[in-house]
């Protein structure tokens, strides 16, 4: 079995390759939509393509319909770690293999890639099932632009201006002005400051 696993996040990414070796499933990384569609176009189709929702490219479901689209006919599913019902069930009715959180334990989700790799559709029962919770709205959150607080996402994950800028599709003079904002809205003084803060808080 051959999985292409695209993920920004290095840590994940390398994790599940770790875990899939060991099931003797091969494993190709990417770490965005493009690097992604790059490795499909030059290899033989994959049994399963999986996307996380939330890197760089995938422009929410337009990431998943070029997966469909242009995968070689591979089965392509989605995982995120913060995408809500809504987004899996969308992801569902277009075509997608499976949904699968990044709550889920390692076993489970070995065994949803061999599930969904032998043409059955996956989504977990609890997370399709389970009751919406009333959203809290962190404080920090409450004071800071939607976009403010990507960047702040940024500055917590120890990017350069220059990749908050390119994961965000913005310029980078934009990333420092949107900084100094919200520097001024928490209290920090550079961005190790606003890191700290938001870290402290439980932003991130």
């Amino acid at each position: 079995m051959h999985v292409l696993i695209a993920d920004d996040h290095d840590l994940l990414r390398d994790t599940l390759d770790l875990w899939f070796r060991q099931e003797k499933i091969d494993v190709t990384p990417a770490r965005d939509l493009s690097s992604a569609m790059q490795a499909v176009a030059a290899s033989d189709p994959f049994d399963l393509i999986l996307l996380d929702y939330g890197m760089p490219g995938m422009d929410g479901l337009e990431g998943l319909r070029r997966a469909l689209a242009d995968g070689k006919g591979a089965r392509v599913a989605l995982m995120s770690g913060i995408a809500p019902r809504e987004v899996a069930e969308a992801a569902l009715e277009m075509g997608a293999a499976g949904f699968l959180p990044k709550t889920l334990p390692a076993k489970s989700l070995v065994n949803a890639v061999r599930f969904m790799a032998m043409g059955e559709q996956y989504a977990p029962i609890d997370f399709m099932t389970a009751t919406p919770e009333t959203e809290v709205v962190h404080p920090l959150a409450g004071i800071l632009t939607a976009r403010e607080l990507d960047v702040l996402a940024g500055l917590c994950e120890g990017k350069a201006n220059k990749e908050i800028a390119r994961d965000l599709g913005i310029q980078e003079p934009t990333v420092k002005l949107h900084m100094k904002t919200l520097y001024r809205k928490i209290g920090a003084h550079n961005r190790t400051q606003a890191a700290l803060i938001a870290k402290e808080a439980g932003l991130f």
